[in-house]
């Protein structure tokens, strides 16, 4: 059968007593509560990485708390999750604004200011160029490594984490988005090659995890009024929100923004927070369509057609031929290779920077960064130097494209280091430009003949160890834009090749290179669906989308033969460990016991001493400890689960202490609400050297009942490791009982018995009896 909930806590525990198994004895017979022992901090390989608690803790205050909600409390809850939603949305859309007219700006001016000088003098406008880029990469690293460390990388790796179950102090900080704002306008606005995609992921989700917090209180930017999301399930919820609004503001792909969330960082999901995700998004479009019309006004200084993504390519290629599918397919494998060979790399290199070159301290990571942008800028722009320029080829009067474009603007064919006006550098289109206008170019139609395969090549190899080199610098740095257009490139050799051995006037080199783009990212991010959607909603062609699914169907096979993706690669650099979608195979062959076995469980009598529950604290690092009571024959009975951060609360309160060794009284259990064990979003919460006690009241003692979690989750020791493994994924638990079988049977539940009829404005549990055994059970009760 199914009880209710009951608020008197001797009677819960009775109800605990009855449902649970008894715990074995000390000598190992039986296996007891596992993750008491698997603390989180142990199976982490970072001290700063600690698991969330997604689970509800059913504890007196909880259910107290619940009692004492009026109705109004529901529809209330439910519009400030709505309205937190729209303001998502516009904070994200905003600083999305923000970041990309400050970066094409800083562009436009560093390009204008050295297509002005180098009229003059080349050397002058390469010291200039230098310097420009110079100065905004070094205001990027010295904003990260001395104000917000965590804002550097792109961030998904820690955001995947967090909605995971793991987190990582000081991602979601106030200073953190700070550091990722300002640091990605110096990193990408100073031309590394690196993107601001993934950091405005990791924006969104700062954005929504301060939202959810009521703000900042250590810099004085907080309301109490907002406070209502106070658990970790709520703000996971929030910090989903702001990740598809990261991917949304970046791309200008609402929908592809909510299929991110769902496919590559979340691990947990269910149709409101679809509906409430979908929204956010759509209030993301809204914002950056309404800045995108207002900069067409010419209000937006040197914001050119770059900046919000948008690569339209619907004049492109209006049909493909079966014969075109081999060469695709083939585009399909080397993004698989390469993509594979991007993450093995990357993997090594930010290995060896971690554990070497980092920890020289601040100054080195500075002049990495520095050193890193001097070789960017003297390839890209030397490299150009030593190319021939073409001249200009004849255009269509209504193509809109013009041979040279003017210095300092955006477009195809840049005149650098040429002899005759009515020339163009292609090396130069490429590097000269922003890479969201290198990439539009690329993509571009009717534009035959525009690249040479040699430029193609020799940009290709530079670009590609570049791109290899920068990942894992102290700076903001996402990975999307680099991936495109490294894939663009060889997608445009392909498709090179192809116009010249088909000899058809129909095919357009920028398709190819579309789908280049697509068959790294997939080869690299090993992302499918929400890339294909972001792919075709960034490219306005729907035409192209069995192709694109093509490409990447091949590239993520090709490049799963060799390793993971690449977020999860650094995730499990920085000690993350994420839980895959499936358990290994080798989980089917164990069982819930072998994987505790060499464990010892450390539990806490029901009323313990003070100086107990200092000295356990102090020599372990669990999270979790089962707290155990005797039973009416003497034996030991387990009652529940009282979580590390609930034990630091009570003893830093002391309210609650009391000189009986015995169980407290329900009078005593008003002290406290559910908020006083909530652990804020952007601390590490309390430390057991924050307690200071004195000698007397680490004489008293403490009941846990009231504080405990009654009813944490309990699999019987022979239950398949894998199904162990589902249930704490799915349910995103922090810990799980594992006990001897249980000696009896209370009742079977049924989908009958989840099914509530409201009867009389009551709601009323429909019970039934689904099994013979428990009808027995009963009768004989």
């Amino acid at each position: 059968m199914l009880s209710g909930v009951d608020h008197d806590v001797p009677d819960g525990i009775g109800m605990a007593r009855l449902a649970w198994t008894r715990l074995p004895t000390a000598d190992g017979e039986g296996a007891g509560p596992s993750t008491s022992e698997a603390a989180d901090d142990e199976l982490l390989s970072g001290a700063a990485i600690e698991s969330l608690d997604y689970e509800v803790i059913e504890n007196y205050a909880y259910r107290e708390e619940q009692a004492q909600r009026s109705k109004f409390w529901v529809p209330y809850y439910v519009m400030l999750k709505w309205l937190f939603a729209l303001l998502i949305g516009v904070g994200t859309g905003l600083a999305a604004i923000f970041i990309n007219l400050a970066v094409e700006n800083f562009s436009g001016w560093k390009y204008t200011a050295t297509f002005a000088i180098i009229k003059h003098s080349y050397f002058v406008g390469f010291f200039v160029y230098t310097v420009f880029n110079l100065a905004l990469v070094f205001s990027s690293v010295y904003i990260v490594t001395n104000f917000a460390p965590a804002a550097a990388g792109s961030g998904i790796p820690e955001i995947k984490g967090y909605l995971n179950g793991v987190d990582t102090h000081g991602i979601l900080l106030f200073r953190t988005l700070v550091g990722k704002i300002f640091g990605s306008i110096g990193s990408v606005g100073g031309g590394l090659a690196l993107g601001k995609e993934g950091p405005l992921v990791h924006t969104g989700a700062c954005i929504a995890s301060l939202l959810g917090q009521g703000g900042s209180a250590k810099y004085h930017l907080s309301s109490r009024w907002v406070r209502i999301f106070e658990s970790d399930r709520d703000r996971r919820d929030l910090v989903t929100c702001g990740c598809a609004a990261g991917v949304a503001a970046a791309f200008r792909a609402p929908v592809g923004g909510v299929l991110f969330a769902l496919e590559e960082v979340t691990s947990w999901w269910r149709s409101h927070l679809m509906w409430r995700v979908f929204f956010t998004s759509a209030v993301v479009a809204v914002v950056v369509r309404s800045a995108m019309n207002w900069c067409n006004s010419g209000k937006c200084g040197h914001f050119g057609a770059g900046g919000f993504i948008i690569w339209d390519i619907s004049g492109g290629q209006e049909d493909y031929s079966y014969q075109e599918l081999f060469p695709m397919a083939i585009i399909g494998v080397i993004g698989g290779l390469l993509g594979a060979l991007f993450n093995q790399l990357t993997l090594y290199i930010t290995k060896w920077r971690r554990t070497c070159l980092h920890k020289k301290g601040k100054r080195v990571q500075i002049f990495e960064a520095c050193l890193i942008s001097l070789v960017t800028s003297t390839i890209s722009f030397v490299l150009p130097l030593l190319r021939k320029c073409s001249p200009c080829p004849k255009l269509e009067t209504n193509s809109g494209i013009e041979c040279p474009h003017p210095p300092g603007t955006d477009g195809n064919f840049v005149n650098f280091y040429c002899s005759q006006d009515r020339e163009y550098n292609d090396l130069a289109t490429i590097f000269f430009n922003t890479q969201d206008d290198a990439i539009r170019n690329l993509f571009s139609a009717k534009t035959f003949h525009e690249y040479s395969a040699q430029s193609l090549i020799t940009f290709l190899v530079m670009f590609y160890f570049l791109a290899v080199v920068t990942f894992g610098t102290a700076v903001p740095a996402g990975q999307f834009v680099p991936g495109i257009m490294i894939g663009s490139t060889y997608g445009r050799l392909v498709g090179m090749f192809v116009v010249k051995f088909y000899k058809k006037l129909n095919i357009e080199e920028g398709t190819y290179a579309l789908l280049g783009a697509a068959s790294f990212l997939g080869g690299s991010m090993r992302m499918t669906v929400s890339l294909c959607v972001i792919m075709v909603e960034i490219t306005n062609n729907l035409k192209l989308l069995p192709l694109i699914m093509l490409v990447l169907l091949v590239s993520k096979a090709v490049g799963d033969f060799f390793n993971e993706g690449l977020y999860e690669e650094q995730a499990r650099l920085r000690g993350i460990p994420l839980l895959d979608s499936r358990p290994k195979q080798v989980m089917r062959n164990m069982n819930a016991r072998d994987a505790c076995k060499n464990q010892k469980v450390v539990c806490l009598p029901r009323v313990s001493r003070v100086v107990d529950i200092i000295s356990v604290l102090r020599t372990n690092k669990h999270n979790g400890f089962p707290v155990v009571d005797r039973g009416q024959n003497g034996e030991s009975l387990v009652i529940g689960l009282i979580l590390r951060s609930h034990l630091l609360v009570l003893l830093q309160a002391k309210v609650d202490f009391q000189n009986s060794a015995f169980p407290c009284g329900p009078g005593v259990l008003n002290r406290h609400n559910f908020s006083d064990f909530v652990k804020p979003a952007s601390s590490k919460g309390k430390s057991i050297d924050d307690i200071h006690l004195t000698e007397d009241e680490l004489g008293l003692y403490l009941d846990l009942a009231p504080f405990l979690n009654p009813s944490p989750y309990i699999v019987p020791e022979d239950m398949s490791l894998a199904k162990v493994y589902n249930l704490f994924r799915q349910l995103g638990l922090r810990h799980i009982f594992v006990v001897p079988r249980p000696s009896r049977v209370v009742g079977l539940i049924t989908r009958k018995d989840l099914l509530l009829e409201e009867d009389n404005n009551n709601v009323m549990p429909e019970l039934q009896s689904t099994s013979g055994l428990a009808e027995r059970q009963n009768a004989r009760g």
